[in-house]
């Protein structure tokens, strides 16, 4: 007898772990097409027939009959704890799919997944505690009062979480945006998390900005309401100089720029304003367009060097800063 019920548990276990590789390798064969994090999800399942089958064997034992409530409360708590878990991959696949297809976000802040998988085993833990006939208001009741001294203790970081929810809700910032705060920090929006925005600036450095301190900053989001920005250059040419030569000359050299080089839009036409009589030149400022904010860097780089080896050639001057000093005669 003893012997017919450790063969069929033998069995059981073979067959679901047969079973299991089988599902993963037909679940990553038609899960492939619709996303890369096909083991996030065909893993759970695996394990879950495994789980199941050591389940059917431990229960064709007549031995372990008297242990029944415990192998079922065990086996419930995993079964729940393995769904939540699969639950909480699919979300995270689907929000990305979502987002992504909505077109707000090209990568997904993580806080927006973490806070769905904490709904997703908060629920998980209500199901097996109500499972095991634990009482939830009390506890409810409890966690309340603990929940008030635990929130005073962590304002600080309560307040970076809300704020968080808040960045991400009201979309003053998006991952892959280029952004600038009022004390000069720039760079692009690398993740927004539960208590921080990591921002990467141009030397590839990140700087780590508490979600509080980000949402009481004055900042200005080059990428919104698009990508494309100008580019203002500011020149100065001498008092002798014909302006429209030099307006002429300037425009020339702008659309060679914008024409040429990588991050500059190619069908723009650039033009230039004559701003104010400066000490020693005549102050304009050159308005180019880039695709980017990233590329105005360039953009002004190779124009000025080509503005410069043109404005040579033409004869046109930019002075340096004079002063003329007047002699009255003597009595």
């Amino acid at each position: 007898m003893l012997g017919n019920e450790v063969a069929m548990g033998l069995i059981i276990m073979v067959t679901s772990l047969v079973s299991a590789k089988i599902s993963e390798k037909i679940l990553q064969k038609y899960l492939k097409t619709l996303t890369k994090k096909t083991e996030s999800v065909t893993k759970p399942l695996g394990i879950g027939i495994v789980l199941l089958g050591i389940y059917l064997a431990l229960k064709t034992s007549s031995y372990l009959t008297s242990y029944s409530v415990y192998i079922d409360g065990f086996f419930f708590t995993a079964f729940s704890l393995l769904i939540a878990m699969l639950l909480g991959r699919i979300s995270s696949i689907g929000i990305d799919k979502w987002l992504k297809f909505q077109g707000k976000y090209q990568t997904i802040p993580k806080l927006i997944n973490k806070i769905v998988k904490a709904v997703i085993y908060l629920i998980a833990l209500l199901i097996i505690l109500s499972y095991f006939g634990i009482e939830i208001t009390p506890l409810v009741a409890g966690l309340g009062l603990g929940g008030l001294a635990i929130g005073l203790a962590l304002q600080s970081t309560l307040s970076d979480f809300f704020a968080g929810i808040h960045i991400l809700s009201d979309k003053p910032v998006r991952i892959g945006d280029w952004i600038e705060l009022e004390n000069g920090i720039a760079g692009y929006v690398e993740d927004i998390g539960w208590r921080s925005t990591k921002i990467r600036t141009l030397p590839n450095t990140i700087v780590i900005i508490p979600n509080s301190k980000l949402a009481e900053s004055i900042i200005t989001n080059y990428s919104l309401p698009e990508p494309e920005t100008a580019v203002i250059v500011e020149c100065g040419v001498s008092y002798e100089s014909d302006l429209e030569k030099v307006e002429k000359v300037t425009i020339e050299v702008a659309k060679e720029i914008q024409k040429e080089v990588k991050g500059a839009i190619k069908n723009f036409e650039p033009f230039i304003r004559y701003k104010r009589f400066g000490d020693s030149n005549i102050i304009f400022s050159v308005i180019l367009r880039a695709e980017k904010p990233v590329d105005k860097y360039l953009i002004t780089h190779e124009f000025i060097k080509k503005l410069k080896k043109r404005y040579d050639k033409e004869g046109i001057e930019i002075s340096w800063p004079i002063r003329k000093i007047y002699f009255g005669n003597k009595l």
